[in-house]
C-alpha cells in the first residue's frame, strides 16, 4: 500500500511539473512571437519571422508532444486578444506549430537519441513547410484580401521576384521556404541549449 500511495504521489508530483513548465514555455513562446521582425529583401514585409516555436519544441523533446502541442495552443490563445486577423492568424500559425513539434516529439519518443531527435526535428519543419502554403492559401489570405488587395498582395512580392504570376506561386517560392527554414532556425538553437536546459525542464538538475 505504502510503495503505491509513493508511486501515486511521485506521477502527481511529475504531472505538476509537466504542467507547470509547459505553461512558462507557453509564456515564453507567447513573448517571442510578439517579437517578431521582417526580413527585408528577402520575403515581402507583411510576412514576420519569430521564433515562438522554440520552446513548443523544447517541450516536446523534454516531456513529450503533447506539452509541445500545449505550447502551440497557449502562445496563440494569449495572441488572440491582439489579433488583427479574427483569430485566423492564430489558428493557422496553432495548425503550423503542430505540424512541427507532433513528429518531433513522436520520433524522438520512441527511441531517445540524437539522430531521432534530428530526424524528427526535419520531418516537422518539411510537413510545416508544405501544410503553410495550403494554411496560407486556404485560411489566411482569404482574410488578408478583407485589408489589402490580392493585386497589392502579389506586387509585393513581385517585387522581389518579378516571375511570381499568382498566389500559388508566391507560397511556393517564398512562404514555403521561409516556413522550412524558420523550423530549421528552431532546430539548429534547440540541439545547441537542450543537453543544458533538459535538466531543469524535467526537474532532474539544476
Amino acid at each position: 500500500m505504502m510503495t503505491g500511495e509513493m508511486t501515486t504521489m511521485k506521477t502527481e508530483k511529475v504531472n505538476i511539473r509537466t504542467i507547470a513548465v509547459t505553461g512558462m514555455l507557453g509564456a515564453l513562446a507567447t513573448i517571442l512571437m510578439f517579437l517578431e521582425f521582417p526580413i527585408p529583401m528577402l520575403i515581402p514585409p507583411f510576412i514576420k519571422f519569430d521564433f515562438s516555436e522554440l520552446p513548443a519544441l523544447l517541450a516536446a523533446y523534454a516531456m513529450g508532444p503533447v506539452s509541445g502541442i500545449a505550447v502551440c495552443f497557449i502562445k496563440n490563445v494569449i495572441n488572440l486578444l491582439h489579433s488583427q486577423t479574427g483569430g485566423v492568424g492564430e489558428l493557422s500559425n496553432f495548425i503550423l506549430g503542430v505540424c512541427f513539434v507532433l513528429p518531433a516529439g513522436l520520433i524522438y519518443k520512441k527511441k531517445k537519441t540524437q539522430k531521432n531527435a534530428l530526424i524528427g526535428a526535419f520531418a516537422g519543419a518539411v510537413l510545416m513547410a508544405v501544410v503553410s502554403v495550403f494554411s496560407n492559401y486556404f485560411i489566411v489570405y482569404p482574410v488578408y484580401t478583407n485589408f489589402m488587395p490580392m493585386s497589392a498582395i502579389l506586387s509585393a512580392y513581385q517585387a522581389i521576384n518579378s516571375n511570381v504570376s499568382n498566389l500559388w506561386d508566391a507560397l511556393i517560392w517564398f512562404n514555403m521556404p521561409f516556413t522550412f527554414v524558420k523550423g530549421l532556425c528552431s532546430v539548429v538553437i534547440t540541439f545547441l541549449i537542450y543537453k543544458r536546459v533538459s535538466p531543469i525542464l524535467k526537474g532532474t538538475g539544476r
